[in-house]
């Protein structure tokens, strides 16, 4: 009698290096728009004849466009096809990072940026693309596993290269040349993207559900717009919550009609799948930390301990370190998903990550007198936010009928990027109770604040934690 043994490495499918050799440019061109700005913020500021204060506009009105269109674009990508909708994310996107680069007012600067959010549709897609293209191999679930860890990997390293890039550039280029170079980038992608990667034919059939488009994007805008207006007029304005209140009342409607349409474009009956609402719900929580917690951990980092009695009195130049040891954490813990799934599954290598932020963010409560052990704290979260990155899409896709990977790899960058909004709207007003979120210049916020912050972003990634138990062991087995 002979026994089958699994295969120590995943047959080959044709094209499907150079596929995601190509995706994985796209990525770079990706991390560079997320890591070019930040350190030249205060540049654009004054290019723009605006306060550096009016430059969270910039995050409100991208954060918004992207979790608008998000949803949207990814079940069209299930309609029409991936790869031709990834060409038609990255056109808009080419064509609003050309407007940043010229734009001669704030305004016109704040559309293009905010139209520029189209890229966060990229990485789903791409691993829609990646999984569509192993069908059939046997080796489905891992080999999107480490593509996506690939692609993130590459998303990472345009982070750091965009960042050294602007910082060194910006003393030598004028703004308006400073600003083209991330467009010259991603219209570099366009054409990368026409002419090596092929038309992906659409998985899914029917129409667009324009009823559940309009029902989706009236209740993001009302929950989006209530969490801006926290941050611009303060929670003791009656406004948010009247957005926050209309935003809820608009979700029963929603949730009926989407659940009664044959070809939802938010399919509620498969998200409430207990393979699919864990890892939606890990995302939502996962954006609490690694989108809503990077301006508290700025803030913190620059606050002067001779001060304030707390802090590490960074500079603007060190604080760039402390993100790039995190980004760098974030590289690793990607890379090393494909590894954590062989060994641990790939619902347990999730759970392993949700774990290490935990403890990175935990750390934080008693130890963060020293850089040395803000570092520390900043490598194990990075390294469980890694993970996770690259992991949720991947997961949800595995989970998923073939017509609807674009739908939930997407939904996970739409939870996520709202996640990230409530939290940076709760963070503002931990961070404002009495003092103030502009720097310790203008007013050290409390480390009371601080302590809240860490406190909920560890919290929420033990919640995540606890809802991947849920999962079935082998839904995303191959």
């Amino acid at each position: 009698m002979t026994t089958a043994t699994r295969p120590s490495t995943p047959p080959v499918v044709p094209g499907l290096v150079a596929a995601v050799g190509f995706l994985v440019c796209v990525e770079l061109a990706s991390g560079v728009l997320q890591g070019y700005y930040t350190p030249v913020f205060s540049d654009i500021a004054r290019h723009l004849g605006i306060r550096d204060a009016d430059v969270n506009w910039f995050e409100a009105a991208q954060l918004v466009v992207s979790a608008l269109v998000v949803p949207l674009l990814a079940r069209l990508g299930d309609l029409w096809g991936h790869r031709q909708v990834l060409l038609l994310s990255t056109g808009v996107t080419a064509m609003a990072s050309w407007g940043v680069a010229v734009a001669p007012d704030f305004t016109t600067f704040l559309v293009a940026w905010a139209l520029q959010g189209c890229y966060v549709v990229w990485l789903p897609l791409e691993i829609a693309i990646i999984h569509r293209r192993t069908a059939g191999s046997g080796a489905q679930g891992r080999l999107t596993r480490r593509g996506a860890a690939l692609l993130v990997a590459a998303l990472e390293l345009g982070v750091i290269a965009g960042a050294l890039t602007s910082g060194a550039l910006v003393g030598t280029l004028g703004m308006t040349g400073l600003l083209a170079l991330p467009a010259v980038a991603v219209t570099v992608c366009l054409v990368v993207i026409w002419w090596g990667i092929a038309p992906t034919p659409p998985v899914a059939t029917g129409r667009l559900d324009l009823p559940g488009l309009g029902l989706v994007t009236l209740l993001i805008s009302l929950v989006m717009a209530g969490l801006v207006l926290v941050r611009v007029v303060g929670p003791g304005s009656v406004l948010p919550w009247l957005a926050l209140l209309l935003g809820a009342l608009v979700a029963w409607p929603f949730a009926r009609v989407e659940s009664r349409t044959p070809e939802p474009l938010i399919d509620v009956r498969l998200l409430a799948t207990p393979a699919q609402w864990p890892v939606q719900l890990t995302a939502f929580l996962f954006g609490v930390s690694v989108l809503g917690a990077q301006i508290p951990l700025s803030t913190f980092a620059r606050t002067d301990p001779a001060v304030t009695g707390y802090g590490l009195g960074a500079s603007a130049g060190f604080v760039s370190t402390l993100i790039g040891v995190y980004v760098v954490s974030l590289l690793l813990g990607a890379l090393a998903l494909p590894l954590a799934a062989r060994l641990l599954s790939t619902r347990g290598a999730m759970l392993a990550a949700c774990l290490l932020v935990a403890l990175g963010y935990g750390l934080f409560l008693p130890l963060h007198d020293t850089t040395t052990q803000t570092l520390l704290n900043l490598a194990v979260a990075g390294l469980g936010s890694g993970v996770l990155v690259a992991a949720l899409p991947a997961a949800a896709a595995a989970a998923a009928p073939p017509d609807r990977t674009g739908f939930v790899t997407g939904m996970t960058n739409t939870t996520k990027t709202i996640g990230g909004a409530i939290a940076s709207a709760l963070f503002a007003i931990a961070l404002a109770a009495t003092g103030s979120l502009e720097g310790a210049e203008v007013g050290a916020a409390p480390l009371s604040g601080y302590l809240t912050v860490w406190a909920i972003c560890s919290g929420t990634a033990l919640v995540a934690a606890l809802s991947l138990l849920v999962v079935p062991r082998d839904a995303f087995a191959d």
